[in-house]
């Protein structure tokens, strides 16, 4: 996938790919943050129910990389750097908040009929801070491939393909530029 964000004035390289145990979501994203050019890569662990169980991530700024990683036991209790964060008990997912990426781990967990209203509670990685919070949202099936998110005030409707890859991030927030075919992801 190919993510093209005006308002952020950011792009995306993603990948989704299978593994014998679930499925790994990769990919670069390239921002500024404070005017200075940045570069944020991620690689994120889910299990077959698409739990997120392990996240790695780094953002490169001025040439000082930081690194920030996660993990979960699929159950709920989370540690960040390799200390235990109760305070992120109970989440399921973990959230970018650079990314649209991560919107497709609910998206693909989630079996809703249309009109359905699933709460959701994520661990939000926060940048340039490399901080993380709970961040509790909803989504809403609009139809096979449309969803309604919410997280506090914010809300954006978001146009899924078949693989739960994002295609359209509301209306200008992020658009795919372009993306291989979908591969059929039990």
């Amino acid at each position: 996938m190919l993510w093209r964000s005006d308002s952020l004035s950011a792009t995306e390289t993603c990948r989704l790919a299978p593994t014998g145990t679930g499925h790994t979501l990769s990919g670069t994203v390239l921002l500024p943050f404070d005017g200075r050019p940045a570069e944020v890569r991620y690689l994120i662990l889910v299990d077959e129910l698409w739990h997120t169980r392990a996240t790695g991530v780094s953002v490169r700024t001025d040439g000082r990389p930081r690194h920030l990683s996660l993990g979960s036991d699929g159950a709920g209790n989370w540690h960040v750097n390799e200390s235990s964060a109760p305070m992120l008990a109970g989440c399921s997912d973990v959230d970018l908040g650079v990314s649209p990426a991560t919107n497709t781990l609910p998206i693909r967990r989630l079996a809703s009929a249309a009109g359905d209203v699933v709460a959701v509670r994520a661990a939000w990685v926060k940048f340039p801070e490399l901080t993380v919070e709970v961040l509790e949202q909803t989504y809403e099936r609009l139809d096979r491939n449309r969803w309604q998110y919410r997280a506090g005030n914010f809300s954006a409707e978001l146009t899924v393909d078949s693989a739960g890859l994002i295609l359209r991030y509301g209306d200008d927030l992020w658009t795919a530029l372009a993306h291989s075919d979908p591969v059929a992801l039990a």
